[in-house]
């Protein structure tokens, strides 16, 4: 059995949209929890329109690692696939993702091929490169590239993908689930390195393919989006690196990427993303 946990927060149309795509799948045995993660919106209709979920109710935003962390005691599952309510999925896109279980023995994590949903056949993500101890940066194999069948090898990756990740019971028994302490963004990234660290593959899956639509509760340039990102950047550094890179990237990162980042918010006139950005930075200092 797989199962399909996703998050809503005020979008109850946009998840729709992801349980109309996963009526159309072919994969035999499922089961799709849904957390509601403390909307303002009233999304108990989700129940109604799709008898077959089960919806749960935080009660409260507790983060992308939180309302996923919220669902997990519901899924029952040898593989639990985190999926965001933004996504749409092909019918068939669910036993590659099984398969790479069977075939990778030491496997923890999959991600498949990712798309945007807005632009057909535009790829965001086939993969990812290790993050650079310096930079703190990683970046994306294949990004906003045609697809042309380059990618659909199946490979280990540096990290999987937030917006679809597969992750076996194993994992989350041996290595725990997401860290809570980020909130939103590079919780994924955090929580991979870890499985990495204990002696677990991680792998792209070319074969498999699903759209996303990308930031739909957050904005994709929201004060929000910019203060986890910088906050959640550093914070990654501060507990993934060794000494020693951690230092060269403080460093790199106070008199390069933060004068550099926040010149470029200033000169666009982005004052309020210059004043997140800052913010996150503060919050590494007094955390």
């Amino acid at each position: 059995m797989v199962s399909i946990l996703t998050v809503n927060y005020n979008q109850a149309a946009v998840t729709a949209d992801l349980l109309r795509s996963l009526r159309r799948i072919r994969y035999p045995n499922i089961e799709v929890v849904v957390v509601d993660n403390g909307s303002k919106e009233d999304c108990r209709w989700l129940s109604e329109a799709f008898p077959e979920i089960v919806l749960l109710f935080s009660g409260s935003n507790l983060g992308f690692a939180g309302g996923n962390n919220y669902g997990l005691s519901h899924c029952s599952g040898a593989f639990v696939l985190f999926i965001n309510n933004d996504v749409e999925v092909e019918p068939d896109f669910l036993e590659p993702l099984v398969r790479a279980f069977i075939d990778f023995p030491q496997v923890g994590m999959v991600s498949p091929r990712i798309h945007y949903f807005d632009e057909p056949g535009l790829i965001q993500y086939a993969g990812s490169t290790p993050m650079n101890p310096f930079t703190i940066r990683n970046a994306t194999v294949g990004y906003r590239q045609k697809d042309v069948g380059q990618y659909l090898d199946i490979r280990p990756t540096a990290f999987i993908h937030g917006a679809a990740m597969m992750v076996s019971k194993e994992v989350l028994e041996t290595v725990g689930s997401m860290s809570e302490d980020y909130f939103l963004y590079y919780e994924e990234l955090d929580w991979c390195s870890r499985v990495l660290r204990s002696g677990y593959q991680v792998i792209y899956v070319g074969t498999s393919l699903v759209h996303h639509k990308e930031s739909v509760s957050v904005g994709k340039l929201s004060a929000l989006k910019t203060y986890y990102m910088t906050r959640n950047r550093l914070l990654y550094a501060r507990r993934n690196f060794a000494f020693k890179e951690r230092f060269i990237s403080m460093l790199f990162f106070c008199f390069i990427s933060l004068p550099k980042g926040l010149f470029t918010l200033l000169i666009k006139g982005d004052f309020h993303l210059a004043r997140a950005f800052v913010q996150g930075v503060y919050w590494n200092l007094i955390h």
